[in-house]
């Protein structure tokens, strides 16, 4: 502003040296004869010269009153542009409450332009202050934010980089379950394999145990059935028994009657003698019978007794043989489920160590991820410190205009 008013002041000063050259040249026009040797010629020319010195004289006023003018509307100029210099040099120093004057002098446009742009620029200064606060505000809390989430991120880093190495352990750990399940696996299968000849071999004691079974009742039938002849014999012994005992009361008797008879009745008590002789004889051999027939009906009974017993323990172990058949089938059959399981087991603890393998990558990743984050952050807050660095500077590089009100 200061230039363009020394531009027009000095411009208006040319254009008032300019007029004072014209009237001089006009002043100093030659006065003598245009036409001379002729009256009509001079008296035209001095008719002439009278107009042009009017017209000089006309012109010469009017450039007079045209200078004064200039002259008065330039020190009007000059007036309006000093107190325009003076009113905006505050402006220029920063005091933004100052309002230029407008009027309709020659800086009246000037001076509302430079109105016009100081509200502009009280504008501009309010909202710089109040932004730059904000700015600096959201600055510090932002700061603060990212130096938790950083010192977060670091404290995530290392619980991950413990759990990774935690999960390598249970990664160990299930690759040892799962070898431990397939060798647990391996002696279930031997176990089931064990279990199923057991049970081979107590169905066939079973079987053994039921023609044992057979054969001693089969065996016991024919003692009792040779009890019951021994029986038989003993009753035939009985009644030889009797005829011995009768033989012998019928050759006692012949005796007597021959002893009666006399020398005529000895032959006869010979053959009684004879006769007694036998049936003593026979009676002995019968006793000695019913004896050793005494003892094989002992030993008979004795042996049924025995045979029974051995049956009912023959059928006892048959039972115990069943039920131990059936423990080895119930132990086949878990052995089976427990083979079945463990297997199962065995192939999850593998599906368990593959998911606990890409677990580990997995955890290594968000660890680098968590690691750049971290890194991330703590450029965030650098350079939001410089953010809010640049707001304060920005803050005091408007703190030195004035505001009004």
């Amino acid at each position: 502003v200061q230039q363009s008013a020394a531009a027009i002041s000095e411009e208006s000063n040319v254009l008032l040296d300019d007029a004072r050259s014209l009237y001089e040249a006009i002043s100093a026009l030659p006065t003598t004869r245009l036409f001379p040797g002729n009256w009509f010629g001079a008296a035209f020319g001095l008719l002439a010269i009278l107009s042009l010195v009017g017209l000089l004289v006309t012109l010469s006023r009017d450039q007079r009153r045209r200078t004064q003018d200039a002259e008065l509307q330039n020190m009007r100029n000059q007036k309006a542009i000093q107190q325009l210099l003076d009113e905006i040099i505050p402006i220029a120093e920063g005091d933004l409450t100052i309002n230029p004057t407008v009027s309709e002098e020659y800086t009246g446009a000037i001076a509302d332009s430079i109105s016009y742009t100081v509200d502009e620029l009280r504008t501009l200064v309010g909202t710089i202050n109040e932004t730059s606060v904000q700015v600096s505000a959201a600055a510090q809390e932002t700061q603060a934010t990212a130096m938790h989430l950083a010192e977060a991120a670091e404290h995530q880093a290392q619980q991950i980089s413990s759990s990774s190495a935690k999960i390598s352990e249970i990664a160990l750990s299930i690759d040892e379950v799962s070898k431990n399940s397939a060798e647990s696996a391996d002696v279930a299968q031997r176990s089931v394999q064990i279990a199923a000849k057991g049970a081979d071999v107590v169905r066939q004691t079973i079987h053994g145990m039921d023609n044992i079974r057979d054969q001693i009742q089969e065996t016991s039938k024919r003692i009792k059935r040779l009890g019951e002849s021994s029986q038989e014999i003993g009753s035939i012994v009985e009644l030889i028994n009797d005829i011995a005992e009768q033989t012998n009361i019928l050759a006692l008797n012949a005796a007597i009657q021959a002893a009666s008879a006399g020398e005529a009745g000895r032959g006869f008590a010979v053959v009684a003698d004879e006769v007694q002789r036998l049936a003593e004889r026979s009676s002995n051999a019968t006793r000695r019978i019913e004896t050793l027939v005494q003892t094989i009906q002992s030993d008979t009974n004795e042996a049924v007794s025995s045979m029974e017993q051995t049956t009912s323990e023959v059928v006892a172990g048959a039972r115990l043989a069943e039920d131990a058949g059936l423990a080895l089938g119930e132990i086949e059959k878990v052995s089976t489920d427990l083979s079945d399981l463990i297997q199962n087991i065995s192939s999850a603890a593998r599906q368990q160590s593959a998911a606990a393998t890409n677990i580990t990558a997995t955890m290594n990743s968000i660890q680098e991820i968590t690691s750049q984050t971290s890194h991330g952050a703590n450029q965030t807050a650098e350079s939001i410190g410089n953010l809010a660095q640049l707001a304060a500077d920005m803050r005091r590089s408007v703190a030195k205009f004035k505001l009004p009100g």
